[in-house]
């Protein structure tokens, strides 16, 4: 798709918001149909435009921490106290 229009860049998604978390960045970046579709969901949703483009990017942020999260194998569990005194006692003095 990106060879469709070779001249234009594609718009940021939330999560490639950076800093203060106004959102404004994110507006300058949205062309006007995008902003006028984000509008009327922050307006059914009852919030500003800059306070849900806000909230987007803290759940794409939450998102990915989760993600990220869940790939992480977990801490293998330590082995309870009989077991660690039988292996303790097989080993060689």
């Amino acid at each position: 798709m990106a060879g469709l229009n070779p001249g234009r860049q594609p718009a940021k998604t939330c999560a490639g918001l950076h800093g203060d978390g106004t959102g404004e960045n994110m507006t300058k970046t949205m062309s006007e149909g995008q902003r006028a579709y984000e509008a009327k969901r922050a307006a059914k949703a009852g919030m500003s435009l800059e306070k849900w483009l806000h909230s987007r990017e803290r759940d794409a942020e939450a998102e990915a921490k989760a993600r990220q999260q869940a790939t992480t194998p977990p801490k293998p569990k330590k082995t309870g106290l009989i077991s660690r005194l039988i292996d303790k006692a097989h080993k060689p003095l």
